[in-house]
């Protein structure tokens, strides 16, 4: 990030963004070290007392500690949409990180409070795309003589912060998710010659890439670099310019680790996700988003046997509890932990639901105007069209 574009952000920061930036309330000293049966029986009193005023939400990735209580398991969007379907729920407590909390608070009806159990659950990801930087991106495009406005439309990963959403809103331009990234992007190009695709460059090359979209038409943006780092005539030549962003967790496999799987199980399959390299990615058998990864081993045959590139939390859920009667291993022997999403604890759970009992709201997620309405219509452009 450029010097003075930090200090105008410092500058311009809001309550609610300096809450991101670390003010927050911490775990009180009464919920640490509680034993697990205890913090089971307490949650589930706490619910139980909530009833249908409550909603708890748990992503894929989430510990198994904290899911086993979740109303409802899923990737962040189908969350936020079950929870805006929960009319009779006056809190959601999203069990996930930051930038999915902020989406279920821009599809929640006006009576429900979102909250997160803990506001240091962040996503190293959609951090990597900061507002300040998107708007310099965006100036220094025209200054290149690419006109943005008229010839660049910006395509915004789920994973990202609802500032970026509502750039992309204000800007014709949508969200995605790793579902219907190939479908989003297709009408991206139909209103424009170029995509801008952040924060994970990874989903757009892979993505693009199966599209038929060649590689040398395709550019790389740094934001931590002048002008991006990108030569004037490749950015001119470039149908896709691809945010310099990445998944932390995804990135960890490569195709080292594909082949020592092949060689011990010569009939063993490899799915990863999109957000994988592009090597990884070639290499595999199959790539998709989190449910088609869920699906294509629950439908595979019994003994089938898979390695599978994503979190390890949902991969031994995978082999656990979904589809037992195959073989599921983690591509990565060392198992890849997204130590952000683990960072929402039973404690933490405990703490937020005892609270909401007693009447305190403790770390609430409110995304502020006209942010919220300007990244609910970049939202609302891809349920559009399905």
């Amino acid at each position: 990030m450029r010097a003075t574009a930090m200090a105008t952000t410092i500058q311009l920061l809001t309550d609610y963004e300096k809450t991101r930036l670390g003010e927050r309330q911490m775990l009180p000293d009464a919920y640490l070290r509680l034993p697990d049966a205890e913090m089971d029986l307490r949650i589930a009193a706490a619910k139980a007392a909530l009833g249908d005023r409550l909603v708890v939400l748990g992503h894929h990735y989430q510990r198994d500690e904290v899911i086993k209580f979740a109303d409802a398991i899923g990737d962040s969007l189908k969350l936020s949409q079950f929870a805006a379907r929960q009319h009779a729920a006056d809190f959601v407590v999203f069990c996930g990180v930051h930038f999915m909390a902020e989406s279920a608070d821009i599809l929640s009806a006006p009576h429900q409070r979102v909250i997160l159990p803990d506001l240091a659950a962040g996503c190293s990801m959609a951090d990597m795309a900061a507002i300040d930087q998107m708007e310099v991106c965006w100036q220094e495009l025209a200054q290149l003589g690419i006109r943005p406005d008229e010839t660049v439309v910006p395509v915004t990963y789920i994973n990202s912060t609802a500032a970026i959403k509502g750039f992309c809103g204000e800007h014709r331009g949508i969200v995605c998710t790793s579902s219907n990234a190939s479908k989003i992007m297709a009408w991206g190009w139909q209103q424009a010659e170029k995509l801008l695709m952040l924060p994970d460059q990874h989903l757009g090359r892979n993505t693009a890439y199966r599209m038929g979209v060649p590689l040398d038409e395709m550019v790389i943006w740094d934001p931590d670099l002048p002008f991006g780092g990108v030569d004037r005539r490749a950015l001119e030549r470039a149908k896709l310019i691809l945010w310099k962003g990445h998944c932390g967790v995804h990135t960890r496999f490569t195709t080292r680790q594909i082949d020592q799987f092949r060689k011990t199980y010569p009939n063993g399959q490899v799915v990863v996700h999109p957000e994988c390299t592009f090597d990884v990615v070639q290499a595999a058998d199959a790539v998709g988003s989190t449910e088609f990864i869920i699906r294509t081993v629950k439908e595979s045959p019994e003994g089938s046997v898979w390695a599978v590139g994503t979190e390890v939390h949902l991969v031994n859920r995978l082999g656990h509890d979904v589809a037992p009667a195959r073989t599921v291993v983690t591509l990565d022997s060392l198992g890849c932990l997204c130590s952000t999403m683990f960072r929402v604890s039973p404690n933490h759970l405990l703490w937020i639901l005892e609270g909401l009992v007693d009447g305190d709201v403790h770390n609430r997620i409110v995304v502020p105007e006209p942010t919220k309405g300007l990244a609910k219509i970049a939202l609302d452009r891809m349920l559009q069209l399905g």
